[in-house]
């Protein structure tokens, strides 16, 4: 029975030691609010960039799939919204009126 009190022991020991490890980091993560002192800093933009033709048309690329792939998705989600709206509309036409004259 020892051996259960000595995992148990060890298992607490891992806890605290995760404990200790996610206050640290939630330290640094407020520190990272001064980006100098922060080690992931921002990629810093280069003022080329907005002249430069090739990585401009990359751009309008991207976004032009990205847009794309937004109007797909919103056809799918119009299509089950008018297939809801219409199942809705059926079976509410074929439930018999209710009796009112009780």
């Amino acid at each position: 029975m020892g051996g259960a009190e000595e995992s148990s022991k060890e298992e607490e020991k891992h806890k605290d030691q995760e404990e200790e490890h996610t206050k640290e980091k939630k330290k640094k993560d407020k520190k990272c609010k001064d980006e100098e002192k922060c080690e992931k800093k921002k990629k810093e933009k280069n003022p080329e960039d907005k002249k430069d033709a090739q990585k401009l048309k990359l751009k309008l690329e991207k976004l032009d799939a990205k847009m794309q792939a937004l109007v797909t998705k919103r056809e799918e989600i119009l299509k089950l919204l008018n297939e809801a709206e219409q199942i809705s509309q059926d079976s509410v036409s074929t439930q018999p009126p209710a009796d009112t004259s009780s």
